[in-house]
């Protein structure tokens, strides 16, 4: 059987979602890449001579929390002047539509709530928050950059970013609520993750079995790509709004 069109492709995902009340989005990398934030793999995975994966870890933030600060403080001002790009704002105004919206993201960069998004649950923490070694305290904290060593305001302990780092376990409550909005999700919408990274690489196909319509938007097919109802090549940001 031939491949259905792309635009035949956007025509079901449209009538799918006007017949839907239940909808959960995942979100990657991918879409912040399309308002300009490196992806930190390959030769974008490169800050000096360090790749992300050395600096990223509590091992490092032991060993010289200076440094991986440093490393934080660049990557906040590279997010700084970024702006949410039409996918995000798209995502934005779907939340609107439906009585349950969720939407998950494996970014950090805090884009989807610039762009008006308020129900996103975020898996690997948001760069604009710190959290104290301490008294665990949170708190957003937009400067930038941070002092060399930020400590925190009640206890005087060292901060650090708000993120799960590699080795690091996801917040229980956190992932509780995403599996939530899978269990009952009648569409999914997975969107620019490359399908490598757990436990959001299985989320799309955890949400089919439980019997929800679901649908990729990537620049390129995942691992993933055999298993959903559709697979929509292209950028978000043009594909998103023509839903």
């Amino acid at each position: 059987m031939a491949e259905p069109s792309h635009e035949a492709k956007i025509q079901l995902l449209k009538k799918k979602l006007a017949e839907a009340e239940r909808v959960v989005v995942l979100t990657g990398a991918g879409i912040s890449a399309e308002s300009g934030v490196p992806t930190f793999r390959g030769q974008d995975g490169l800050w000096r001579q360090y790749r992300a994966t050395e600096l990223a870890t509590p091992e490092a933030f032991a060993d010289d929390p200076r440094l991986v600060w440093e490393f934080y403080n660049w990557r906040r001002e590279v997010l700084a002047p970024v702006h949410p790009n039409p996918g995000h704002l798209a995502l934005a105004a779907m939340e609107k539509r439906f009585p349950q919206f969720t939407l998950i993201t494996q970014n950090i960069d805090g884009l989807h709530q610039t762009a008006g998004s308020g129900k996103v649950v975020e898996l690997h923490g948001n760069i604009w928050w710190v959290r104290c070694n301490g008294c665990g305290e949170l708190a957003e904290d937009r400067r930038v950059p941070l002092p060399e060593l930020p400590t925190c305001g009640s206890c005087g302990a060292l901060l650090r970013p708000h993120v799960v780092w590699f080795g690091e376990m996801l917040d229980p409550m956190i992932l509780d609520q995403a599996h939530r909005a899978l269990e009952t999700s009648q569409v999914m919408m997975v969107i620019g993750t490359s399908g490598v990274v757990q436990p959001a690489a299985s989320m799309g196909a955890t949400a089919k079995r439980r019997g929800a319509f679901v649908a990729e938007i990537n620049l390129e097919p995942t691992p993933y790509t055999g298993i959903y109802d559709l697979s929509i090549l292209g950028k978000s940001g043009e594909v998103l709004p023509l839903l």
